[in-house]
């Protein structure tokens, strides 16, 4: 009875009920910690170890998808966004510094094993993409565990930014309430929502012409929106092979970075494997891809993670949460929102969303003072977001994995 249609049928299903708990519990329980210790759990008990080879999603998953996400992460991004929320780039920025210093700091002092210092930190500060890169960079050196490592970080982080985050959002969110209810606030801000499948920050404002016309979209369709994604991906691919000044950068750090440039001149479609209706079955298979590397945990090697991973944790984020709290003050911003769009790091997108959303809600007493909260709550978060987890992990990813 067992065949590769059976096989994707439990993939799915172990994916299906990771998202089913995590939208019951309003994210509260990560549905990648859900889905990982269901396929754990199955490995060890009745799940043959190549259940996601035998569904036929490695090869794709592994390879391709990976540059086609990554170049397709350039097209939600826009620079002119990010530009307004220069404040919020720049905590995240130095946020990221601080984590990476803290832990740096750790592995100098040898209070955590160095190789789970560079294969976890990655996955620490961002979330899928930099935690498929550290994982592949591991296997690739033979380092299981350490592959391990990265892999456990990404399911596990959200349990520390969940709570953190809330209670940085609650002391926010009154302060905020607070001001509008006694007058005086300030007026209601630039109005924005939040696409519902990628986090893309959306405004009134109206599109720029670009530098390519739009291909019409009676030719346009799916296919040619990833040959378009793919040629992008590709170029990175080779970029990556080339050392600058003796400086070298992986190749999904390129096709973000020309994700960006060709979204920008108009080659690329905006939002593209969205469009493209791809979006959900690649990310499907690169998450299972990921689950894969649990088929060679064992009870004694996960037990042997579970400390450090924990270590770096409470160390990342101290480092964190003190270098949030020096360049808040520089910038005179308020700490709270500042470490909790820096926080989303650990979770990125859509918890980000659905735990501000969930705040304003619960302490707001009408209609507009929610509106109200979100104006100013809503961007940073969703900024923070794209700084943290779809720009910056990749890129310390693309630094780290040459230092295994």
């Amino acid at each position: 009875m067992y065949n590769f249609v059976l096989a994707f049928v439990i993939c799915a299903v172990a994916y299906l009920l990771g998202e089913v708990l995590s939208n019951l519990t309003k994210a509260w329980i990560p549905s990648v910690f859900v889905t990982a210790v269901l396929m754990l759990v199955g490995y060890w008990t009745i799940l043959p170890t190549t259940v996601v080879s035998d569904a036929n999603l490695i090869p794709f998953g592994s390879t391709v998808v990976i540059y086609l996400l990554i170049a397709h992460m350039g097209t939600v991004i826009s620079p002119r966004q990010l530009a307004e929320q220069w404040k919020t780039v720049a905590v995240c920025l130095v946020g990221l510094l601080g984590m990476c210093a803290a832990s740096l700091l750790a592995m100098k002092l040898g209070v955590i094993r160095r190789d789970y210092i560079i294969s976890g930190l990655p996955a620490l500060t961002g979330g899928l993409v930099a935690a498929t890169t550290m994982q592949t960079a591991a296997l690739e050196k033979g380092l299981a565990d350490v592959a391990l490592f990265a892999i456990a970080m990404y399911c596990v982080q959200g349990f520390a930014g969940y709570p953190l985050t809330a209670l940085c959002l609650q002391f926010e969110g009154k302060k905020l309430s607070k001001a509008f209810r006694s007058g005086a606030a300030a007026g209601a801000g630039a109005r924005a929502a939040v696409d519902s499948v990628n986090g893309k920050l959306l405004t009134d404002a109206t599109a720029r012409k670009k530098l390519l016309p739009p291909i019409p979209d009676k030719w346009n369709g799916p296919v040619t929106i990833l040959l378009k994604l793919a040629i992008v991906a590709w170029i990175g691919t080779q970029l990556g092979r080339i050392s600058f000044w003796g400086f070298h950068l992986s190749g999904v750090v390129w096709a973000l970075v020309l994700g960006v440039l060709g979204t920008a001149i108009g080659f690329l479609d905006e939002n593209a494997m969205t469009k493209a209706n791809s979006y959900g079955i690649a990310m499907f298979a690169l998450m299972m891809y990921i689950f894969d590397g649990l088929s060679t945990a064992t009870p004694a090697m996960l037990s042997a993670i579970i400390g450090p991973m924990l270590l770096l944790i409470v160390v990342g984020v101290a480092g964190m949460a003190l270098s949030i709290w020096v360049v808040a003050r520089l910038l005179k911003t308020d700490y709270a929102i500042a470490l909790a769009s820096a926080l989303t790091a650990l979770y990125g997108f859509p918890p980000n969303a659905i735990i501000t959303e969930n705040t304003c809600s619960a302490i707001a007493q009408s209609d507009a003072e929610k509106e109200y909260l979100m104006e100013n709550m809503f961007p940073p978060m969703i900024v923070g977001g794209f700084v943290t987890v779809t720009i910056t992990s990749v890129i310390i990813a693309g630094v780290f994995a040459g230092l295994l």
